[in-house]
């Protein structure tokens, strides 16, 4: 069999050697899942290899790495070394890659990952505590490793305290990749990379350098997860849009509500998109333009357009003195459950930001930070019809007034 060749950035150099735990944090666009999943492909060549590959919540496989895996066995034209099957990869020497869920394990379950000699632990920002303690000493063949990849949100996560902080397990290597140091940084991201470098420092130092989240005290939402699902076929389905101005990003959100839940399945998001192109965009989601859309009033010109190019349900939202709080207040009362594909919600949900004072930052003010909120505007006007439902359902009946017998006796 011919010999593969792959091109590893500098960066992850250091991951090449013998240790028992790998990580490599960062910004998006840095390629560490690619370069895992190259190093994994190639360990399984090598010699007989069981892996499993992690993430904290797992409840299909159509979100695991087992896609990218199946692309890079392609790409790297490694086929004859490799069966693809529904639920794993095998190799022809023995080996076998599963995916699992943390969060479905119990201290007895894990111990059927007690042969693996390599667990790949992906989004690792979201590993537990629980879920740290469970795997480590399970994953313990002779030379076995543990490898994670993460976006930084907290100095205080699991995993950062595991691999960053003061006391790392001896041996370990840990490099930190942005999109700097990828040769390949994708051409679909530099538009979005340049407009929050341009627009917001915070958000692109988080977001694109991996630096820890700042300003915690002031983030305007905190009941949100991240969580996998299939969106309910009952669902009543609710979108909202924003528009982009030259620029800036325009936004398509799909959610709906289930009890006090609200869920948020799909987004569409392009910094730049001409008026032309927003249709295409928008169909990008499914039956977009079957559902009802309210839409940035700021924009009558688009509306028609977008009306007269296959969204004939797009109305106007209805703007007025504290819809914006309103509308956040009313986002606040949910329990958020937001699908790990809508990465620019979930950006915009962890960052999204009431401003503070500027002599002194530790005081957080009544006051919506013009920034990190096109999504979030697109899913306010999305909601813009539930909500005034319920302020009708709220508002109390009008006192009767007695007739006047009764008024008088």
């Amino acid at each position: 069999m011919t010999a593969l060749q792959i091109q590893t950035p500098r960066v992850y150099a250091p991951l090449l050697a013998d240790a028992r735990y790998k990580g490599a944090f960062g910004g998006r666009g840095s390629g560490k899942s690619h370069f895992f999943a190259e190093m994994l492909i190639e360990e399984c060549i090598r010699e007989k290899t069981d892996a499993v590959c992690l993430r904290e919540i797992q409840k299909s496989l159509k979100f695991s790495v087992k896609k990218l895996l199946e692309n890079k066995i392609a790409s790297m034209n490694a086929g004859a070394y490799f069966e693809v099957q529904n639920e794993q990869i095998k190799s022809v020497n023995g080996g076998v890659i599963i995916f699992q869920g943390m969060q479905d394990h119990t201290s007895d379950s894990i111990k059927s990952l007690e042969g693996f000699k390599i667990a790949w632990f992906e989004e690792a920002q979201t590993a537990s505590q629980r879920s740290l303690d469970l795997l480590r000493p399970t994953i313990r063949s002779p030379g076995s490793q543990l490898w994670f990849g993460w976006n930084p949100r907290f100095a205080t996560d699991p995993i950062d305290q595991l691999l960053r902080g003061p006391t790392p397990p001896p041996g370990a290597i840990v490099v930190e990749a942005n999109y700097t140091d990828n040769p390949w940084f994708p051409a679909e991201l530099q538009d979005e990379m340049e407009y929050d470098k341009r627009r917001d420092p915070d958000k692109y130092a988080h977001i694109w350098l991996g630096k820890y989240q700042s300003n915690t005290s002031s983030r305007v939402f905190r009941n949100w997860t991240i969580e996998e699902f299939e969106v309910d076929p009952n669902a009543v389905i609710r979108q909202g849009a924003d528009w982009g101005f030259s620029v800036d990003p325009t936004v398509l959100v799909q959610a709906y509500i289930v009890g006090r839940r609200l869920y948020i399945p799909h987004e569409a998001y392009r910094v730049g998109c001409e008026i032309v192109d927003t249709p295409a965009l928008f169909m990008s989601l499914p039956d977009a333009e079957k559902w009802p859309m309210v839409a940035d009033s700021a924009r009558p010109e688009t509306i028609s357009h977008l009306r007269k190019n296959g969204f004939p349900k797009i109305t106007a939202a209805i703007k007025g003195p504290k819809s914006v709080e309103e509308g956040i207040g009313f986002l606040q009362g949910f329990d958020i459950v937001v699908h790990p594909r809508c990465t620019h919600t979930i950006d915009e949900l962890t960052l999204y930001s009431y401003k503070t004072d500027p002599l002194d930052e530790s005081k957080v003010l009544p006051v919506l930070a013009d920034k990190d909120n096109h999504v979030m505007d697109a899913l306010r006007y999305a909601m813009e019809g539930a909500r005034r439902a319920a302020n009708v359902r709220e508002r109390k009946p009008l006192k009767t007034i007695p007739d006047s017998a009764s008024w008088m006796s």
